[in-house]
């Protein structure tokens, strides 16, 4: 059959995001009562085929700075393509360090005025963090007030002023869980998320935008030592929890996954020895998924679990590559990409894939893992697992920053397959 831009997409895409099994649709709200987003066309956005998710920041260059934020035109390139893959569902980080979060605002914006077919939207990220996060000294009781409330006033503008486009609030990106710079206590989320339901209680944001925080699984509770008072009462006060696991890293950090090959295993080919160890990420992810269900549960909370993040990085010079996990590769992250939807898709859950495009910042222009986890490179090419949208004509016409969207390896699988190795162990 052949399909046309927008529909193949849609149809090889169909992973990005999973379809939900519906829940009775509230459109009217008393005090008590969770928003479970219906849109204008009465379609719901959350776990809804049709609206595949992905994660979106965008930024280019080797420093991110407000001069290197992406422009509106470099924005738009960006969501065009994004559109061609199928996505209709947006996550962002910050609302008020850069400018990233408005620019794509009044891009998607635009892009609906100019053609009424465009569809997309928003989770709008507000970025918490704690007094002196990423300094000397940084004090992990107190928070950074000042910014946090900065972040959260500006989240009540963007979605007073794009109603029809910012569905979602997420207060705090990884900021509870213990090994990142900027976590807080969970009473600080807390303490925000109350803020964002009497904004919207009082009309300042629309009353069907949800409100959640996007966190690693064991600070969602999936941990015992997280779970206290404030964290219960915040997945109480959450309209759905919105969980980051990654396999990945998992692959060097936790001893509980057998990464490396099976002794039944260690004389299969390569390319089949990936595959096995990748079923296991997936087993590992939803016994993860599986412990923050079980925790609310317990609580007697009964809201949406949905995958706020999860990714696999195709390139690594350190703990994840040829002298490390050799997790890092191109091969790997379809293999794992392919899995993670499949078990999204089964599991009813929408999953917000980490991430859109290659971000060189986070890795300082290294081979470092964390800059590499786009399905396209910076410079718009696709990656492995999106070569079948190219094959489709997805991309057509479309570029990014003057390159137009092709295969990487010029399509040469047999290039790609003649650099895998053996998963390994790495030994710490």
């Amino acid at each position: 059959m052949l399909m046309n831009k927008k529909n193949a997409g849609l149809a090889v895409a169909a992973g990005l995001s999973i379809c939900l099994s519906s829940r009775a649709a509230t459109t009217a709200y008393d005090s008590g009562a969770r928003p479970t987003h219906i849109l204008d066309n009465g379609q719901k956005l959350l776990g809804n085929a049709n609206y595949p998710a992905i994660c979106y920041s965008g930024h280019r260059k080797t420093a991110r700075t407000v001069e290197n934020t992406p422009s509106i035109e470099e924005t738009r390139e960006d969501l065009l393509i994004l559109s061609a893959m199928g996505v209709r569902l947006l996550r962002t980080y910050n609302t008020s360090e850069f400018p990233h979060a408005e620019r794509t605002l009044k891009v998607i914006n635009d892009l609906k005025k100019a053609d009424p077919d465009f569809e997309m939207y928003v989770m709008l990220g507000a970025w918490i963090q704690c007094k002196n996060a990423f300094k000397e000294g940084p004090d992990h009781r107190v928070e950074d007030a000042d910014w946090n409330q900065q972040e959260i006033e500006t989240a009540i503008r963007l979605a007073d002023e794009y109603p029809d486009i910012v569905k979602i609030i997420a207060v705090g990106n990884e900021a509870m869980v213990d090994w990142q710079a900027h976590f807080v206590p969970a009473a600080v989320i807390l303490k925000w998320v109350k803020a964002l339901k009497a904004a919207r209680a009082d009309g300042r944001i629309p009353a069907k935008t949800m409100i959640t925080t996007s966190d690693n699984w064991a600070a969602l509770g999936g941990e015992e030592r997280y779970r206290n008072e404030d964290l219960d009462e915040l997945m109480r006060q959450m309209d759905f929890v919105s969980l980051h696991t990654y396999a990945f890293h998992d692959t060097f950090y936790n001893p509980a996954l057998r990464w490396e090959p099976l002794p039944n295993e260690v004389d299969l080919p390569v390319a089949e020895q990936l595959a096995k160890s990748v079923a296991r990420t997936i087993d590992l992810q939803q016994a993860q998924y599986q412990a923050v269900k079980d925790y609310l549960k317990e609580l007697g909370v009964d809201i949406e679990i949905h995958i706020g993040e999860t990714g696999w990085a195709s390139l690594d010079n350190a703990r994840y590559g040829d002298d490390g996990t050799r997790a890092a590769s191109e091969y790997a992250s379809k293999l794992f990409y392919d899995a993670a939807m499949k078990w999204t898709r089964g599991n009813n859950q929408t999953c917000f894939y980490f991430e859109a495009f290659d971000e060189p910042w986070k890795s300082k222009g290294t081979d470092g893992s964390e800059g590499h986890f786009g399905l396209l490179t910076v410079d718009g090419q696709a990656k492995y697992p999106l070569w079948d949208l190219v094959d489709a004509g997805a991309f057509e016409g479309l570029s990014r920053g003057g390159n137009p969207v092709k295969k990487t390896h010029d399509g040469h699988e047999a290039v790609l397959l003649n650099t895998l190795k053996a998963p390994a162990r790495f030994k710490h």
